[in-house]
């Protein structure tokens, strides 16, 4: 009997693998959309839909279950009606919605979705989750013919090479966790000083568990992409750089907030390598960054805190983790206080039993008081997602709280583990 389970274990990969080639080639078709609406509704439309070369995606975990995202894409199979793909993710319009300017302002953002390119016509729908209910919710949908010439653009509008940081293991991006870095505001002279930027990148990354463990779960892609001019956007001090993705500060009226919202040139680039997570390095000594779960992360190259910047914002992009501080955010009603919240680490206590309840020790309160007796203990500690009462995180101490930390809390380390299993096994 034990030999027969082992065989069949063998065989689940291969045989997951093989509905892989059933349907799809190993490259990614993307979807250029408009996200339009204002904080109470959205609307899609589609913009163009782009062939590219390389599929970084696992060919095995095609169908995402962990519903982080405030929303969702879902691909099935035209003929059949089979689901064969779906991804949750987060965007920047989504953060806008939360924002005092879409109370009274409808504004459109370009967004994108990409998918292993597909075999035969497929549908795709767009969902949203609903803030009073926690569920998805269709919006739109789209169908694709593959065949269909006139239709999907081939090339890429911004080509450059690529500059391989680290490989792990054998390097098969099906079995790794791709980072793709992209540069912004290093003009083309400045391109050593990127590479050097890069493997400092590299050196921080895996410095902090559980990536120094996981080092070998990991390629790390970097696009040598220049732009005319050097640094970034400040706009309320009058700075405009001429830069390849058009990183700027004070996103959302935040002036640490370093985003883009040149979604298009930000995919042509990354689009040189395959990737699961995109990293925006920003060429600017000043504090900022920023990380969307699934969607992509930035940080600067020379501010003391640019290491710790990187890994707390690739804990937002890749692990879908939320902020555990207090204030220090522009926001209106970012979570529903009456339902979970999607993010692992952080909880109101309305379904504990799906967050880390299984970690913590017999004989703990819940909710956790912050004092030296439970100073390294993990339990349920009030004040976490800029809400100061009824959110709660999972260590006093943690990377997503505050930088004067050294270290990830168990309950994050457990969430970055599950996720780069998800992309790897």
């Amino acid at each position: 009997m034990r030999k027969l389970i082992a065989i069949l274990l063998l065989l689940v990969p291969v045989l997951v693998s093989a509905q892989f080639d059933k349907y799809f080639e190993n490259r990614t078709m993307r979807v250029d959309y408009f996200h339009a609406g204002d904080a109470s509704d959205d609307t899609y439309y589609i913009d163009e839909v782009i062939a590219e070369p390389f599929w970084g995606g696992s060919k095995v975990n095609l169908i995402d279950e962990t519903n982080f995202g405030k929303y969702l894409v879902k691909v099935f199979d035209k003929a059949s009606g089979t689901l064969i793909y779906s991804k949750s993710y987060s965007t920047l319009f989504g953060e806008w919605q939360t924002v005092d300017e879409a109370k009274s302002v409808q504004k459109s953002f370009s967004e994108s979705v990409v998918f292993p390119y597909p075999k035969a016509a497929v549908t795709i729908v767009f969902c949203t989750k609903s803030f009073e209910t926690g569920e998805y919710v269709e919006k739109y949908s789209y169908n694709i013919d593959p065949s269909d010439k006139c239709l999907i653009k081939q090339d890429n509008r911004h080509k450059y090479p690529v500059f391989e940081v680290h490989k792990g293991g054998d390097g098969d991006a099906a079995h790794k966790v791709d980072i793709v870095i992209v540069p912004d505001g290093y003009t083309a002279s400045q391109m050593s000083l990127f590479k050097k930027d890069c493997e400092k990148f590299k050196k921080e990354f895996f410095g902090y568990e559980p990536y120094t463990s996981h080092k070998d779960d990991f390629n790390i892609h970097a696009v040598l992409a220049p732009s005319e001019e050097s640094g970034v956007d400040e706009p309320c001090r009058g700075i405009w750089k001429n830069t390849v993705v058009s990183c700027s500060y004070w996103s959302l009226g935040s002036e640490r907030y370093l985003m883009t919202t040149d979604n298009k040139a930000l995919r042509d680039v990354a689009a040189n390598a395959p990737y699961d997570q995109i990293y925006i390095l920003v060429n600017s000594p000043k504090y900022g960054g920023g990380g969307i779960y699934n969607w992509y992360c930035t940080g600067v190259n020379s501010n003391k805190m640019a290491g710790k910047i990187i890994v707390h914002e690739f804990g937002h992009g890749f692990a879908g983790l939320g902020d555990e501080y207090v204030g220090g955010a522009e926001y209106n009603d970012f979570y529903n206080k009456k339902l979970e919240p999607a993010d692992p680490n952080v909880t109101t206590l309305v379904n504990f039993d799906v967050k880390w309840k299984d970690m913590i020790e017999p004989g703990t309160p819940i909710p956790t008081p912050a004092t030296a007796e439970y100073k390294d203990k993990v339990g349920v500690y009030e004040g976490a997602g800029y809400m100061s009462k009824d959110f709660y995180r999972p260590m006093q101490d943690c990377l997503m709280n505050h930088f004067q930390c050294e270290s990830f809390c168990p309950v994050c380390q457990r969430a970055i583990v599950k996720m780069i299993e998800f992309y790897t096994k």
